[in-house]
């Protein structure tokens, strides 16, 4: 497998470092060879994605639409061999994987009919009134244009529907923008697959040469040259905290500021209300418990902190989510690295806080390195609001029990949480309206809210909001996930008085390629 970086310029790797990918759960590097790229290679993409751009933002929407579906296709061509390279370099099962390559193409489809449908855009027509007084009105036309060229880093626990291919990619294609994607250190092979299908795509609809880049690197040099490099106009992350603020950083460091678009992880609370876990509790210690170690715990959405009043009922709910972690299997991490940071914090976190261990994992695979131990601990709502340090996420199968005396003090301890991806509420349908103070405080908190379900499992479709207020994501009137993903690459711009025949088809009135509203009030003249 050859890892060559995927510039439209020529790039020879000979003098550049030798990357290997490596399977998490045997530690055996895996065949082929991958080149660090260099800040030329850096330079290089961009500069191609910038010439590229002038063209390929004002190509038609149809071009758009049959490029996207044309990756998709590519993609699902090489199905087998991607998912079975998946799983070697990220030690997920096949079964998850076969249906994140389904979540992978689904989207891209889904933005290729959203370009083809065309109403996006937000074409708004104001059409002029000349014999207004006491001055006429001018003919004023708007919609969403790109930006230009976007830097897309590529998440560790998606290597497909996060990664080279993944939302963030097929958004920005979707806009107008081309696309520089930084290749995730864990998956280089699964990565290069990828990167050669939409090459394929490229030239198979004749796109510009430059609209996609594909660099590898081992480490933080080049991320922080993409951010940093002038001709960069925004960018988009997955992963920790830390590693988003900064990048975040890095761009408001440069000359001329961009937008960084990261998600950086999140707890995802979920509520119990007392007559929800008095009617279910057997069923949801289950059901959580599934949720919790689904995927060795590696996702955004992860359930990793609970809270309920003290009752019988919760005991029981206690008693069966023991049995059930204490039996359950232990699973490879997606890299040695996110196992130990797994293993470090979770039992630094015991017996500090006042927090108690409720159970733990006891079956696992000593054949096989970096394994996950499922964890769910116990601490008081008083002690969690005294202590903000377990507000914070243990990227795992790890989850936090919060147990309060009363409502009062469980929806104190929601005072105190930090914005989420997700917040979820298991109650009975006609106990909600007792606890509105509640459900206001949670609105405030998240960029989802879920009745009676789990959070893990994130649907992409046009209502989806996967973002939440800070530290969830840094900017949480965006979403990663869905068809709204689109407009983090886009701004307004207003064209006025222009002849009908030099606008863009879709701001050409009666045009039916566009959707659009017009206005022709006869509005008090004002002027800024």
């Amino acid at each position: 497998m050859n890892g060559k970086n995927i510039v439209a310029s020529a790039y020879t790797a000979a003098n550049e470092k030798k990357l290997k990918a490596v399977n998490p759960a045997t530690g055996l590097q895996l065949d082929g060879d991958f080149f660090k790229a260099s800040k030329s290679t850096v330079h290089d993409a961009l500069t191609s994605a910038t010439i590229a751009f002038q063209n390929y933002k004002g190509l038609n929407k149809a071009l758009k639409a049959a490029f996207l579906n044309a990756i998709a296709d590519e993609i699902a061509n090489i199905g087998e061999e991607l998912v079975n390279r998946a799983s070697a370099e990220s030690g997920l099962p096949l079964g998850r994987l076969q249906g994140e390559l389904g979540r992978t193409t689904g989207q891209l489809r889904l933005f290729a009919n959203l370009v083809a449908e065309g109403s996006w855009v937000g074409a708004t027509i104001d059409m002029a009134l000349p014999e207004r007084q006491p001055l006429p009105k001018p003919d004023i036309r708007r919609m969403l244009i790109p930006i230009g060229p976007v830097v897309v880093f590529g998440a560790s626990n998606f290597p497909l529907a996060f990664s080279v291919a993944g939302g963030d990619t097929a958004s920005a294609l979707a806009s107008g923008c081309p696309v520089v994607v930084k290749a995730h250190p864990a998956h280089y092979g699964t990565s290069a697959l990828v990167g050669g299908a939409i090459i394929k795509a490229v030239e198979k609809t004749g796109m510009p040469k430059g609209v996609f880049s594909l660099l590898y690197d081992d480490g933080y040099s080049i991320g922080t040259c993409l951010v940093q490099h002038p001709l960069t106009k925004a960018v988009t992350f997955t992963g920790s905290f830390r590693g988003g603020m900064a990048l975040i950083n890095l761009a408001q460091q440069r000359e001329q500021p961009i937008p960084v678009f990261a998600e950086m992880g999140s707890i995802n609370p979920v509520v119990f209300l007392p007559q929800a876990m008095e009617n279910q509790a057997e069923e949801l210690a289950k059901k959580y418990a599934a949720s919790i170690t689904l995927g060795a715990g590696q996702f955004c959405t992860n359930p990793g902190l609970m809270l309920a009043v003290q009752s019988p009922a919760l005991e029981k709910f206690k008693s069966v989510l023991k049995e059930v972690i204490f039996t359950f299997p232990s699973a490879t991490m997606l890299t040695e690295g996110i196992a130990n940071n797994y293993s470090k914090l979770s039992t630094e976190v015991i017996h500090k806080y006042g927090i108690a261990l409720l159970s733990a994992s006891s079956v696992k695979n000593y054949e096989l390195l970096n394994q996950s131990q499922a964890m769910v601990a116990q601490v008081s709502a008083n002690d969690f609001i005294n202590n903000p340090k377990l507000s914070e996420e243990i990227f795992g199968p790890y989850s936090l029990l919060v147990v309060a005396k009363n409502m009062s003090e469980l929806e104190a301890a929601t005072t105190a949480l930090e914005g989420q991806l997700t917040i979820t509420l298991m109650a009975e349908k006609d106990e909600l309206k007792d606890y509105q103070s509640l459900l206001n405080k949670l609105m405030d908190k998240t960029g989802r809210l879920i009745l009676n379900g789990v959070p893990t499992g994130v649907e992409v479709c046009a209502a989806m909001q996967h973002g939440g207020p800070f530290p969830a994501t840094n900017d949480s009137r965006f979403t990663s996930v869905g068809s709204a993903a689109i407009y983090r690459f886009v701004r307004p711009l207003a064209y006025q008085d222009w002849d009908r025949e030099l606008l863009p088809d879709e701001l050409k009135d009666g045009n039916p390629l566009g959707i659009f509203r017009t206005v022709n009030q006869k509005l008090t003249n004002e002027h800024e």
